[in-house]
């Protein structure tokens, strides 16, 4: 079967592998819970799912402390789930970060979720804090297929208060199956335009490849990246980490990226010094969403 074999695909060939190159983006998981029930999303966030507990202001700073006592060159630090803002702790979380002089990114389906952190986010609307908002499509139909009656006017209500009190935002969003990414982009940018905002979308604009596509995905083998023109060190997991806290063990662990929230396989670990044994691409994401897609989740800011 595939998948099934770490090291070796099912047909016997070396399974690519990527080693941590340098860790320039720590990601935190601040819980997996949220307040949408999106029909593809990839670590089956919903309001049910609290398979991952939510993170405190201690669980981020432990890391903080070591990436400055070990004199990593880690430039940016990013929160998402579920949604980071259902998290108690959210500011204070993202507070630790900025003080700390990281970039600091979140990710946030901004639905209803932002009403109450107005007043905390516009004194924390400092040079280094980047938001990111998810829209699963520029139309309100595909958009709200996926994520709810409604999501889509609520999310845009929150898109424009975030442009107009000036804070850096960017997109994120999916193309449909069959659909161009310069048709993407058009029509994103008339949406925005329609909302009188102005963002330089070849920047501030990210569209992910399908997830969950139900596509038949190849194996990816040592000998994939000479055919396939790609390299082990420009993955995700070349430069980047994900900390969670699984319910069930109640303490902090290391994930090699945001897709790989669950899999026991992928476990790297406690601490940042116990991440950087080799990450096999063993999982489908790993083709679908990185190799074969070309994605990056802290691809822009």
């Amino acid at each position: 079967m595939k998948y099934e074999h770490m090291e070796k695909t099912e047909s016997g060939e070396e399974r690519a592998f990527v080693r941590l190159k340098t860790l320039k983006t720590l990601w935190f998981n601040t819980g997996s819970l949220c307040n949408l029930d999106c029909t593809n999303c990839y670590i089956d966030s919903s309001p049910r799912n609290d398979r991952l507990s939510y993170l405190n202001v201690e669980d981020v700073q432990k890391y903080l402390l070591e990436i400055k006592e070990n004199k990593l060159a880690t430039e940016m630090i990013g929160f998402t789930g579920g949604e980071p803002f259902l998290n108690p702790s959210i500011i204070n979380l993202l507070k630790s970060s900025l003080d700390s002089g990281f970039k600091t990114l979140v990710l946030t389906n901004a639905y209803r979720v932002l009403h109450r952190h107005k007043n905390a986010l516009l004194e924390l609307n400092k040079e280094k804090l980047f938001i990111r908002v998810s829209l699963d499509h520029y139309t309100k139909d595909e958009h709200d297929k996926v994520r709810g009656e409604g999501s889509f006017e609520g999310t845009l209500e929150s898109l424009k208060w975030l442009y107009e009190n000036r804070f850096k935002i960017s997109i994120a969003s999916r193309s449909l199956l069959g659909e161009s990414l310069e048709d993407c982009e058009r029509g994103h940018e008339k949406l925005l335009s329609s909302l009188g905002i102005k963002l330089d979308l070849k920047e501030n604009l990210v569209i992910f490849p399908e997830m969950k596509s139900g596509k038949k995905l190849p194996e990816i083998s040592v000998s994939c990246w000479e055919k396939l023109g790609k390299r082990a060190e420009d993955q995700m997991c070349a430069s980047e980490r994900m900390i969670v806290k699984p319910k069930a063990y109640d303490h902090t662990r290391i994930m090699p990226c945001t897709l790989l929230a669950y899999d026991e396989r992928f476990v790297c670990g406690e601490k940042l010094s116990e991440s950087k044994n080799k990450i096999y691409l063993n999982h489908p994401f790993c083709a679908e969403f990185c190799v074969l897609g070309g994605a990056s989740c802290s691809s822009t800011y």
